[in-house]
């Protein structure tokens, strides 16, 4: 696992020095990436960043599961999750 780590105020800033941007609008920019992606994955729509990334909505089956304390047999209906993969330009740069 890494070691250290990037958050989003940090990203923005370091996208705004790269790019001579002002943070306001790198921002902006970043905010509006994770809107369209929650629209498309909610809408499910495939959104496709070649070599980059992949992100789409898969569907989980209805299913029994264990309640942890009790051992009782639950019912876990059918829902939705996130999936996101890695592109090869983005597997490359972890080797």
């Amino acid at each position: 696992m890494a070691d250290k780590s990037l958050n989003k105020t940090e990203l923005v800033a370091k996208i705004a020095s790269e790019t001579n941007q002002s943070q306001a609008t790198v921002g902006g920019v970043l905010d509006s990436l994770f809107a369209v992606l929650a629209d498309s994955v909610s809408n499910d729509v495939k959104v496709t960043i070649p070599g980059w990334l992949a992100v789409e909505r898969t569907a989980r089956a209805a299913r029994t599961g264990r309640n942890p304390q009790t051992g009782a047999e639950i019912q876990i209906p059918a829902g939705h999750s996130v999936k996101v993969s890695a592109g090869s330009k983005l597997k490359a740069a972890a080797k």
